[in-house]
């Protein structure tokens, strides 16, 4: 190993991905965020310097491949696997060949499915001890968003996964079509925070920081991590039966819900009863994550999945506030809630389970 590489920081760095359907404005989006002096210690990973507009932001070129900006910003491009650009990217902040970021965020491709990208995070040993998953941000064109959904089903994954939706070009939509592609962006995936882009610009502030761990004070936020009433409004009040007909709906196939138990439950029987879920449905388990009470546990332990990948559970530093439920948010590809929950309350929760 790099000797380099030894010397690690005291926390994984927060990494984002901004995904979205071709031309539905990620290129603007990064072009205003590498603008703005609040994204200053951020590197930021695209496919192509081409596409972006740096000559009058730009402080110095450091390689091929880097280049400092006037905000503070570090704009870097993918060069092969997404893994060795990243590994790398660490090597020369460890080395002082660039100067230290505190956040990195990742362009896909337009035809990207972030699953694969997730998977890599959360696999790769080295990258799980440098960087953490904090979010993804996915962007949606309001003017032709609705086509785009109903004829790509990259584009519907782009936004069922995403913890943060940008509408972009809302200015040249019609007011009736953006509410309608707001309402089914909400059915889709309830618990996204939905920001309008006014002409690509938008505060980092309200994109990245999404994850478990508030920046600004190191303790856990699960309630804005989780959003679980929006999961269980949807529940209660599904959207998607309408267009179940219409095979162009591909978001038609998609379920978005949340479990809860109130008792403590048992590691061994929710593991048992996790992996089986994935090793059968992992496919169509689009994403997971929630907040256990472990019985003999002090404090919650959080979860995460994408697909067949599940995260290894972390332990939080406490518990905030009275609710000690646990709480677990599905967002589902052919499958319904109900087999799901059957299975939870057999498996893990039922007290006759556990004997």
């Amino acid at each position: 190993m790099d000797p380099d590489t030894e010397r690690f920081t005291p926390e994984p760095i927060p990494l984002s991905l901004i995904t979205g359907f071709l031309g539905s404005g990620k290129t603007t989006l990064i072009n205003r965020l590498l603008a703005r002096d609040d994204m200053d210690e951020t590197a930021i990973l695209v496919n192509e310097f081409g596409e972006i507009g740096l000559d009058h932001l730009l402080v110095q070129q450091v390689s091929e491949e880097i280049v400092l900006l006037q905000s503070g910003c570090i704009c870097c491009t993918v060069s092969g696997e997404l893994v060795d650009s990243l590994r790398d990217l660490f090597v020369r902040r460890v080395r002082g060949e660039i100067p230290a970021f505190r956040r990195v965020v990742v362009e896909t491709t337009g035809l990207a499915d972030p699953a694969p990208i997730i998977h890599t995070l959360m696999a790769d040993p080295t990258l799980e001890e440098r960087y953490r998953l904090d979010g993804i941000v996915t962007t949606v064109d309001a003017y032709h968003g609705s086509g785009q959904l109903d004829a790509h089903p990259e584009s519907v994954k782009q936004a069922a996964v995403a913890d943060r939706i940008v509408l972009t070009k809302a200015d040249l939509a019609e007011p009736e079509t953006v509410a309608r592609l707001r309402a089914r962006l909400a059915g889709l995936n309830p618990g996204a925070r939905v920001i309008v882009a006014e002409h690509g610009d938008v505060a980092p502030a309200a994109l990245f920081d999404a994850g478990l761990f508030d920046p600004q004070t190191k303790t856990a936020d699960v309630e804005r991590w989780l959003n679980e009433e929006a999961y269980a409004r949807g529940s209660r009040h599904d959207g998607h039966d309408h267009g179940h007909n219409d095979v162009n709906r591909h978001d038609a196939r998609i379920r978005a819900f949340c479990l809860t138990a109130d008792e403590p439950i048992a590691w061994e029987r929710f593991a048992e009863w996790i992996e089986m879920l994935l090793s059968t449905q992992g496919n169509n388990v689009l994403r997971v994550k929630g907040i256990l009470n472990v019985a003999g546990a002090d404090t919650p332990i959080a979860i995460h999945g994408v697909e067949a990948m599940f995260h290894p559970p972390a332990a939080l530093p406490a518990w905030r506030g009275p609710d000690r439920r646990s709480r677990i948010v599905f967002i589902t590809r052919d499958l319904g809630q109900g087999a799901i929950e059957e299975s939870f309350r057999a498996f893990v929760t039922d007290p006759q389970a556990a004997e």
